[in-house]
């Protein structure tokens, strides 16, 4: 997957921002504000994708380029392999997973104008 894909699909998401908070680096994907993706636009290898506890525990034993997010609440990130470690269809997914919670856990006024 490349990062014009990955973007392109994000791109597509209600209240949808990106800007480079930690460095030129380091793009941030946002929804309302909050942060659902993080990734470093010169070498797309990975990116840092919320995720459910629970489903987090059950990718990371089920595909070996899922791992706790790097430098993020290990429980509730991932550091997704962006360069075949995960099929293109599941990073994708768990793209709009992450993208679903940070959104649900927005205020109810912030939600409704998304």
């Amino acid at each position: 997957m490349t990062l014009e894909d990955f973007r392109a699909h994000c791109l597509k998401k209600p209240g949808f921002s990106e800007d480079f908070p930690f460095g030129p680096e380091v793009l941030v994907f946002r929804v309302g504000g909050k942060i659902f993706a993080l990734l470093d636009v010169d070498a797309f290898e990975s990116v840092n994708l919320k995720c459910d506890p629970e489903r987090a525990v059950e990718l990371r034993e089920r595909y070996e380029g899922i791992k706790p997010g790097y430098h993020m609440n290990k429980q509730h990130w991932n550091t997704v392999d962006a360069q075949g470690g995960v099929p293109g269809k599941l990073l994708l997914e768990l793209a709009d997973h992450s993208y679903e919670l940070v959104k649900a856990s927005l205020p109810k006024k912030v939600r409704e104008s998304l």
